[in-house]
């Protein structure tokens, strides 16, 4: 029987050829992208490790954090399966382009099932030009010494999101400074009254021309008042005219109401997501 060749560790050098693979879908790739190109100026940046597949780069899949398979084939899907399969897994979830997530989960379930949950249909949004609709003045970047009173709602919209609590099983600290870190760099966003957030988000990645949305919550009684899509069309329209990037982000397909308001501030699909929870 013939062999199949594995996944390989890519390094330095290899950079920049991935670079210019994956700026052809910006948009899907955007999280990979923003860590390539911080890496291309310091590694340490890159808080992982990228994997290839083929002589030319046919499969490539990011290893950290999250495992984000990227391009590839079922050949491709298997070597990256493979690798993964033999080390301690240090992932919390699959996630990236529907097709190479959901082949690639299918070679590792045996391996590293049950998943918590599976959504195998997320819309990956996207837009260029200034949001429609009313952009919300009253959403603003997070300052550094907001963060105790950021953190709650961030906490909430995890705990709503993923089903866990990002600070349990010794976590807090490095939630804590992973949102301390967003709110430094300037990608936090939050709508305050009277001291406490009713809105919030962040832009998780940010490429060169793409940035993506993340952790959108409005706070429980504050909800059906149009305050989220008001809320995301701000930091929409930050990326899109204040930093000169296109907004993305993704939504599960059973979110209706957050899929209607963002159709209506103007994003569009442009692919479509899977995630698995770990």
């Amino acid at each position: 029987m013939l062999k199949l060749a594995g996944a390989r560790l890519l390094q330095g050098r290899d950079l920049a050829s991935v670079r210019s693979l994956l700026e052809s879908d910006p948009v899907a790739a955007c999280m990979v992208l923003s860590r390539i190109e911080a890496a291309e100026i310091d590694p340490v940046y890159l808080s992982g490790e990228l994997w290839g597949f083929g002589s030319g780069f046919e499969g490539l899949c990011y290893s950290g954090a999250n495992l984000i398979p990227l391009r590839g084939g079922r050949d491709a899907m298997r070597a990256f399966a493979d690798r993964a399969a033999r080390r301690r897994r240090v992932c919390s979830s699959l996630v990236g382009p529907a097709r190479q997530v959901m082949s690639l989960w299918s070679e590792l379930s045996a391996n590293w099932g049950p998943a918590r949950e599976v959504r195998p249909e997320q819309p990956l949004l996207a837009m260029s030009e200034p949001p429609a609709g009313w952009v919300d003045p009253a959403v603003r970047q997070v300052r550094s010494e907001e963060l105790d009173s950021y953190l709650p709602a961030a906490v909430s919209m995890f705990v709503e999101e993923v089903g866990v609590d990002p600070r349990s099983n010794g976590g807090a600290v490095g939630y804590r400074a992973r949102m301390a870190d967003l709110i430094a760099s300037g990608r936090a966003f939050a709508r305050f009254e009277d001291g406490q957030v009713v809105f919030k988000a962040e832009i998780g990645a940010i490429s060169g021309t793409v940035g993506q949305i993340q952790g959108v919550w409005v706070r429980p009684d504050r909800r059906g008042s149009g305050l989220g899509a008001a809320g995301t069309a701000a930091v929409a329209d930050h990326l899109v005219r204040g930093m000169g990037r296109r907004a993305s982000l993704y939504v599960n397909d059973f979110n209706i109401a957050a899929r209607a308001a963002y159709r209506k501030i103007g994003f569009r699909r442009a692919g479509t997501f899977s995630t698995v929870l770990l």
